[in-house]
């Protein structure tokens, strides 16, 4: 399967796997000259920000949205999932807003990703660093059904907590 790339910018980092066992292909971050600004979101308004020396501070509990400088030629049938690096998240508390994004394939705008500082120390987005990572996905079509039937389990009876710790 391909997955074609289109760089916005020409300093943007193609999508590459770390090892040859890597399941997902890392994401970097792109704010060299000429890549979209930065978005920050407080907790009602949101502004743009414009980077400096290729870094941006990714202040303590706030949300932004980094550019990647990439849009994704996703085939029809499939999606792009996106999920935190597991070293970023346990080393600097650094993670997806959305723990895990979808990029439909009918979205034909730059790829963004959505962090979040959950830290109380401030964290340095630089150029070209691996912020998340992503894989493509089959999608299987579904048919929603309306039902008047509750749906039953012989097996387990209990909600939340109900199978012990």
């Amino acid at each position: 399967m391909k997955l074609k790339v289109y760089k916005l910018n020409e300093n943007a980092t193609v999508p590459s796997f770390a090892t040859e066992g890597s399941a997902c292909f890392d994401l970097c971050a792109c704010l060299c000259e000429g890549s979209d600004e930065v978005l920050v979101y407080h907790n009602v308004d949101s502004e743009m920000i414009r980077t400096t020396n290729g870094k941006f501070i990714v202040e303590p509990r706030k949300r932004v949205m980094i550019p990647t400088g990439l849009i994704f030629d996703i085939p029809k049938g499939y999606s792009v999932r996106l999920h935190p690096r597991s070293g970023l998240a346990l080393k600097s508390g650094i993670n997806l807003v959305n723990q895990e994004a979808v990029i439909d394939s009918d979205y034909v705008n730059e790829v963004k990703i959505l962090l979040t500082n959950l830290t109380s120390t401030p964290f340095v987005v630089e150029h070209g660093m691996r912020i998340c990572q992503g894989e493509l996905v089959k999608s299987t079509v579904t048919d929603i059904v309306l039902t008047k039937k509750l749906p039953t389990s012989a097996t387990r009876d209990g909600g939340f907590g109900s199978t012990g710790v």
